[in-house]
């Protein structure tokens, strides 16, 4: 049976320490040409309708490591942008390539393609969702503190598609999380209901409140691509959630900071705490690459 990843809650716990194991393994052994390819003679086709750098660069590398080849696809280069209906692009690319990654603006244009698609659909960002990055960010949490589920973690910032993929974690893997924001721009509703089944999990507006005692302190952009006419108001809104070195004085000693990137310094976080935490923030981009690896050929294998 055809498996997709449109969300995090797609796959099952058991499948979850499965991904996070095999990239482990992936990473472990990246340099070792004497790893097998069980991608060869497969293609991923990447549909592109928002600008990208470690999405693109995490998937076309992954294919190719894997033995595979990555095509990129922009709305201006192909009758997606004139206006081809989502269920025909999906029936159409099923006859070309082995798995369709689709990075976008609604999510149900990926659950479209995922329904129409033969072959897997692998959202690579939606406005709702963001898992692949999520589960990168857990194999961090997981190199860096061991089992993320003995962690504490918060998020200060903008309930955005980040968030939500957070919460989806939380409600996974029963993490101890803490989510902090502005009342009008909490994560989804229906996502912080299911959440709200989890002892350890907090919503808070005061990111002091948030990040006492954490592990882990993760924030995000305030202005995603597509709200950049309310960046003003936005800054005023978050003025008080930025991540400095003031906010990190309620956390553990020991505590990181993660950061998906592209990060603004002076906005979401200071340019003091950036660099302080640079090789953690660099460490979950490169991640994205390993933990897509494994999720390539654990979804394109299992469908061959």
């Amino acid at each position: 049976m055809k498996r997709d990843f449109t969300k995090l809650l797609d796959i099952s716990l058991k499948e979850g320490e499965y991904l996070l194991k095999r990239a482990q393994y992936l990473k472990r052994h990246r340099a070792d040409k004497r790893v097998r390819l069980p991608l060869a003679g497969k293609s991923l086709a990447m549909i592109f309708e928002k600008a990208s750098t470690r999405t693109r660069l995490s998937f076309e590398v992954g294919m190719r490591e894997l033995g595979g080849h990555a095509i990129f696809l922009s709305p201006g280069e192909t009758q997606i942008g004139r206006g081809e209906p989502v269920r025909d692009t999906a029936r159409v690319l099923s006859r070309y390539v082995d798995a369709i990654m689709v990075r976008t603006y609604l999510q149900d244009v990926v659950e479209e393609l995922a329904m129409w698609a033969a072959v897997p659909v692998i959202n690579g960002l939606s406005d709702l969702y963001h898992p692949c990055q999520i589960l990168a960010d857990l194999f961090t949490v997981q190199e860096y503190m061991g089992d993320f589920r003995d962690v504490r973690i918060a998020y200060v910032g903008d309930g955005n598609n980040v968030a939500n993929s957070w919460l989806e974690a939380s409600i996974l893997f029963n993490l101890d999380f803490a989510i902090a924001t502005p009342a009008g721009y909490r994560p989804a509703k229906d996502l912080l209901e299911k959440a709200a089944g989890n002892k350890r999990f907090r919503l808070v507006t005061d990111p002091y409140e948030a990040v006492k005692g954490a592990d882990v302190i993760y924030t995000d952009v305030w202005v995603s691509m597509g709200q950049e006419s309310e960046k003003k108001r936005r800054r005023r809104v978050f003025a008080g959630y930025k991540v400095d070195e003031r906010l990190l004085k309620p956390a553990k000693r020991s505590v990181i900071v993660m950061h998906c990137l592209p990060a603004y310094r002076g906005e979401e976080i200071s340019e003091e705490v950036f660099e302080k935490y640079h090789d953690v923030i660099f460490t979950q981009a490169e991640n994205r690459l390993h933990v897509q690896k494994a999720l390539l050929e654990w979804l394109i294998t299992n469908n061959a």
